[in-house]
Parts: C-alpha cells; structure tokens; sequence
C-alpha cells in the first residue's frame, strides 16, 4: 500500500540507525557533552552509535566523563520538518516525552512558525510521546508498520496519543551515581545506595516523567523484578507481543537471564533487543536495563 506519511523521531528512540534508514524514518539529533562546551571534556551528537561504539560511550562514563545532553535545536527542527513537507506526503513527528525535555516544546515552537509561514492547513503534526528510549523504540516500530499499511497522518496521531500509555516499562539502575548527577536522588542516597548495592526500578508516569517503581538488592533479584513486571502487566492482545529489552553496554549473560526469566513464563516471545543511547544514558549511566511491552492500562503511575 502507498504510504501516506513521512514519519520523524529523535534519537531518543533508541533504534538502530539501519531500521531507521530502511524504513525512510527521519531523524532529528540531541547532542551531549560535559560542563564547559564541546572544547572540554567529553561530547558528540547522538547518532544512534554510529560514529562511537555503545561500549566507547560508557566505557568514557565509568572512567569518570559526566556528560550532559541537549536538545535537537531550533534550526534542525525546520530544516527537517522542511524536507519532510517536501516529500508531499503528511508529515508526523513523534517526539521524546516532555517529562525530561523540552524537545517537544521546541519542536512545537518550529511547528507553529511553518503553519503561520506555509498555511493553518499544513499537514504537520507533533505527538509527544510521554516516553523514552526502549519503550519508545517498540512504539516508533510498530508506528513505522501502521504507515507502511497506509495510516494518514490523523490516524497515526490518535493510534500514538492512546497507545503510548499501553507502552509499559521498567528500568533497573545499576549505579545511582548518575541519577544524583541529574537531581533525581541526593548524594547521600546515592552513596547509601550503592554500598548496599539497591538497584532503584523507574517507569513512566502519565506525564512522562520519570518515577521509582520499586528497588532490588542485587542484579540478580533486580532481573527477577523486571520479568515479575512484565507477567503483571503484559497485554499479548493489545498489539503483537514483543519485549524490548534495552542495556547499557551490560553484560550480555544479563540480556539473556531476563529472556530466559520471561520465556520460561511465557513461552516464545519476539525480543527487540536495543542498545540504550546517550539521551538517556547520560542520566542513567552504564549497566542499566530496561523491559518494556504493550500492557494492561492505560499506564497512570
């Protein structure tokens, strides 16, 4: 069927580049680098790891590097939004929750600008998705299928702003230094924290912004939590069962583990496996993983 929209997302998506490319996903980027600008420290574009290796960026983070990231700016919203609109087809922007950036918000200004230049009319649409990550890449992939089935614009619109509170997930943190670093925790919680080797567990709430769901002693127990999560809140019927299981640059015994915990649950699942990019990394730090699939909801926690 022909397709009727030219579908954007942001590198906060988490997906491979080469998914991306194949299915004729634009892309808009953040960037990140330490205090002080890109002539200190450590900094780059978030490319999805094309440019760096996952292992590269966190390897850097646990040396010491403290980046930061920045939102895709003003001028690469209309440059892309731009091209886009010259495809002809109706243009659909899912963007990174707003909980934990201004990435709508500024996607939103550039949108305003076109509309007031090109015409009220324009077909040119911003979701924000209220998530991030793992979970947005389950819901980004399963968008890019519903287009590619012949959705318009306003139909992919309505299917996102319901189905991204069905997008369920869990994270597990393996050092708390980095959520201290982002003014989640006081340093003294952190410290405390990692003496006693708590994994903190974080979701999504209602309005996409990060929440502590529960903690785990341990990464083994933590495991075991993600795969509880799962055979709570799963909904096989809602969409094609899929569990995207995003990491860190874990150790790939973790990777499986979860699989395992979940098949020997479940039976056979589809597994969409992603590497955990530097927009969320940065806040989150090396060795954190996440499970995520389409669940009972919608998700208000």
């Amino acid at each position: 069927m022909k397709k009727r929209v030219q579908l954007i997302t942001d590198t906060g998506c988490d997906l491979p580049m080469s998914f991306l490319e194949e299915h004729d996903v634009c892309l808009v980027h953040f960037s990140y680098a330490e205090k002080g600008g890109e002539d200190v420290g450590f900094h780059g574009t978030d490319d999805l790891f094309t440019s760096i290796s996952a292992h590269e960026f966190y390897d850097a983070i646990r040396k010491g590097a403290a980046p930061m990231t920045s939102q895709p700016s003003q001028g690469e919203f209309e440059e892309v939004f731009r091209e886009a609109l010259s495809t002809g087809l109706e243009v659909v922007y899912l963007a990174f929750s707003s909980g934990i950036s201004g990435c709508y918000e500024g996607a939103m200004a550039v949108r305003g600008r076109l509309l007031e230049e090109l015409g009220e009319d324009t077909p040119l649409y911003v979701v924000d998705l209220r998530i991030a990550s793992s979970p947005m890449a389950m819901l980004i992939e399963e968008a890019v299928g519903r287009v590619e089935a012949g959705l318009n614009a306003e139909e992919l619109v309505a299917w996102a702003e319901k189905y991204r509170y069905f997008a369920q997930t869990i994270f597990m943190v393996d050092n708390l230094e980095a959520l201290h670093r982002g003014g989640r925790i006081p340093k003294s919680v952190a410290t405390v924290g990692d003496k006693l080797d708590v994994k903190p567990l974080i979701s999504f709430d209602h309005e996409g912004r990060l929440t502590i769901v529960g903690v785990a002693r341990g990464r083994k127990k933590g495991l075991r939590k993600l795969a509880e999560y799962y055979d709570k809140h799963h909904d096989d019927y809602l969409c094609p069962p899929v569990v995207s299981i995003g990491n860190a640059d874990c150790d790939p015994k973790d990777v499986e583990r979860l699989k395992s915990l979940i098949v020997k649950q479940h039976g056979p699942v589809r597994f969409l496996e992603t590497s955990i990019g530097p927009v969320c990394g940065c806040h989150v730090g090396a060795g954190m993983m996440s499970c995520c699939f389409w669940g009972r909801g919608p998700r208000t926690a």
